[in-house]
């Protein structure tokens, strides 16, 4: 009964995504995606009877895997990139990286790809892809040339090179904790395969494109983002360098990441009311960030936790993990399993699903890296793949730009194919 709960969700979570990813409700629209996995976590709590209290006392055990601990972080983490947006710094950067491109596609092309990648590794792939999507919608549309070259840079450079640092995806920070690998040990062991899949990414996308790459452009003025309040953008970036830095040496200090991002964050936004006030003006900035953290990833993550948690108590991750540990190199096989799971369930719930699979199993930390490789490359595959994919499926369709499913598969799954398998080897 719990397994047939828990596909139900999956799969109308899915439909969710593909054909009601939005609902309105006074005139505001609401994302849909995290509503089957409620349905389903409140149904198998009510299944549950006896196992009900062991169920949810894993949302507040004190492990590494504590999901709330989790949320905690990534929120947090998404909310020193989110007022850092909200100052106009990754528009800014956007607009001089095309710039300095003097009118050559490819050269935008190349810039692009370093910006959109090396932005990824120290702040999140979602908020990129949220900042850059329209910026690249709009200036293609300007100059006459095909968006889908720099789309597919975007989202590709932004979901390989996520891989570098935990902080990079919610999956590498749930994944990584189930191994208590930390911020810097996790360097040390994904820096190279985040590498290996980010070169392999755009050679592969460059390839895919080139021909498009070497048309000329018909170049028009366009109105590039200019940064309004330099002390807030200092502010921002101040933070943030301040946060990185702590996780890097939070395993020397014997402090936890979620309290150094809820910490830092907390300090960031009352400096900023406080340099608000002093200039008499409204925390508009930070209003707006506040309006788009993503509070809905709560409720999503907590019922697919529940959710996992029940199928445990059935020994059904455990028999998935046996499957999965016979058919050999655990790197490989974990790496393309979790990418292809992640296409059926997403990325997030795949992670919370193969933690319990590799716990139960007794699959090694090399079956555990290769998931995490897995759950970022898997957002390639398909737009259900990530909630990056969904948000980027999104802003393509309120731009108007000739976009298809079956477009993403094959150029997406392309990308996925050749970087899941030369980050996945070197693993």
């Amino acid at each position: 009964m719990i397994l047939a709960i828990f596909i139900s969700a999956c799969i109308l979570m899915v439909l969710c995504v593909l054909k009601f990813p939005t609902v309105k409700i006074k005139k505001k629209e609401i994302d849909t995606y995290w509503i089957p996995p409620l349905a389903g976590a409140i149904l198998a709590l009510i299944i549950s009877g006896e196992n009900r209290g062991e169920i949810l006392s894993g949302l507040i055990a004190d492990t590494s895997v504590n999901p709330v601990k989790i949320l905690v972080l990534f929120i947090s983490m998404t909310g020193l990139s989110i007022f850092l947006d909200e100052t106009g710094f990754f528009s800014y950067v956007a607009g001089e990286t095309v710039k300095r491109a003097n009118c050559s596609q490819k050269r935008i092309f190349f810039y692009l790809y370093i910006t959109v990648s090396v932005l990824t590794v120290f702040t999140s792939n979602d908020i990129i892809i949220l900042t850059f999507t329209p910026f690249i919608c709009c200036f293609a549309k300007r100059m006459r040339i095909n968006p889908m070259p720099y789309l597919f840079a975007e989202f590709a450079g932004a979901n390989t090179w996520s891989i570098f640092l935990i902080i990079g995806n919610p999956t590498n920070i749930y994944l990584a904790s189930l191994g208590g690998i930390g911020f810097a040990e996790y360097i040390k062991l994904m820096w190279l395969p985040a590498v290996v899949a980010g070169l392999t990414a755009f050679a592969v996308t460059f390839l895919m494109f080139r021909k498009d790459l070497e048309k000329p452009m018909s170049p028009k003025e366009f109105e590039f983002s200019r940064i309004k309040d330099k002390v807030l953008l200092g502010t921002g970036l101040f933070f943030l360098s301040v946060c990185i830095i702590l996780l890097a040496v939070s395993s020397y200090i014997s402090l936890e990441m979620w309290i150094i991002t809820l910490g830092i964050m907390a300090l960031e936004f009352i400096t900023v009311l406080i340099y608000c006030a002093f200039k008499r003006r409204r925390p508009k900035e930070l209003v707006r960030c506040l309006k788009r953290m993503t509070y809905l990833l709560i409720p999503f993550v907590l019922s697919m936790f529940i959710l996992v948690e029940a199928l445990s108590g059935k020994n059904v991750t455990a028999i998935m993990g046996q499957a999965l540990n016979s058919l050999g190199h655990s790197g490989i096989v974990y790496g393309f399993a979790s990418a292809l799971m992640a296409n059926f369930v997403n990325n997030i719930p795949m992670s919370v699903l193969f933690e319990s699979v590799i716990s139960s199993s007794g699959a090694g930390r090399e079956a555990l890296l290769g998931a995490i490789v897995g759950s970022n490359i898997g957002a390639l595959i398909t737009p259900v793949g990530a909630l990056a994919g969904i948000m980027w499926s999104g802003i393509l369709k309120s731009y108007e730009v000739k976009f298809s499913v079956t477009d993403f598969i094959k150029y997406g799954g392309t990308i996925a194919l050749f970087s899941l398998i030369f980050s996945t080897i070197i693993l």
